[in-house]
């Protein structure tokens, strides 16, 4: 397995601490880049990364791709768009495309991202509750088997060429894994659901990003959901929560009710040798929120998790 880091398309203080960790795997998100998915782009960005000695293998972003979800006109054209990314992809060997299928283009929710933790460390929560107070989507209504219909429809158009560029597609945990949110049915919400989608188009290049605290949450143990979905993880988000669908608290990874030891040998017990990067830590005395830095992406939480996961690997080998 590589240890691998979220960093930005442009080198800063992160890739810097991402080296001197010993991190060779570069996980991108293009925040504030406009069509970022164009040739010229990717390749500006994977080339930064691979002269500083950490090779892109993952993007970690989407396309518009609303019209997409919901089945509205405009649909083929933001599907386009996403065959565009995973030929460019093909091209400069960037292996992996994790994505959302949601009406939402980021896919996470959270109420909180100040819950006291450990030492007085401050992580990010979700309470459905308030949720369930705000307006409804204006999708609302749409229902769970045109949902069903649209994903059958896009990944019958997008994984052949997924299969021809050689890109792994990745697919990411609803978050939270519950259905429904503001009106709005979600599919991506347990491993039975999974396996439902993997069926639609049966192709080794349709595969899972295993985010570790969604299925914390889903009622299913984690070691069993890996060995159970085994070869078609693609990608790994090591983290963990505690509580469930509806109201859950991000933990320390050495501190959550996952066994994570076991999840590690679990994904070496069914072959998986990808990207695994650590998410959603917890902020640090003496971290500020900035600019380009997000709530569970602060540097110290993530050097923790780096050295944990190492230490993790290393037993299991």
């Amino acid at each position: 397995m590589q240890p691998a880091l979220m960093l930005p398309p442009s080198p800063d203080k992160r890739w810097t601490l991402a080296k001197q960790m010993g991190v060779k795997t570069g996980v991108v998100r293009f925040w504030g880049v406009d069509e970022w998915w164009k040739y010229d782009t990717l390749l500006q960005a994977r080339n930064r990364f691979e002269d500083h000695g950490i090779p892109l293998e993952v993007i970690e972003d989407r396309p518009p791709m609303t019209k997409t979800v919901l089945g509205r006109d405009g649909r083929d054209e933001e599907i386009a768009t996403v065959k565009q990314l995973l030929r460019n992809m093909g091209k400069l060997g960037i292996e992996t495309y994790c994505w959302v299928w949601t009406e939402n283009p980021v896919g996470v929710l959270r109420t909180s991202d100040s819950i006291p933790d450990r030492g007085g460390s401050l992580t990010s929560g979700y309470d459905h509750k308030w949720i369930k107070r705000q307006d409804n989507h204006p999708a609302a209504g749409i229902s769970e088997e045109e949902l069903w219909e649209n994903l059958e429809y896009f990944l019958e158009e997008v994984v052949p060429v997924a299969e021809e560029a050689g890109v792994k597609m990745a697919l990411h945990p609803d978050d939270p894994p519950l259905s429904p949110v503001r009106g709005v049915p979600r599919l991506v919400t347990s491993v039975d659901q999974y396996e439902r989608i993997l069926s639609l188009y049966d192709s080794p290049n349709h595969g899972i990003t295993f985010c570790q605290g969604n299925f914390a949450v889903m009622e299913t143990d984690v070691p069993t959901a890996i060995r159970r979905l085994g070869e078609r993880i693609h990608f790994v988000h090591f983290r963990d929560v505690e509580g469930s669908p509806d109201s859950f608290v991000e933990t320390w990874q050495d501190k959550g009710p996952t066994d994570m030891h076991e999840a590690i040998q679990a994904f070496r017990e069914v072959g998986f040798y990808g990207p695994i990067r650590p998410d959603h830590v917890p902020k640090m005395l003496g971290e500020e929120d900035r600019e380009g830095v997000h709530a569970g992406y602060t540097d110290m939480g993530r050097l923790f998790a780096i050295g944990y996961m190492k230490g993790l690997l290393e037993q299991t080998e």
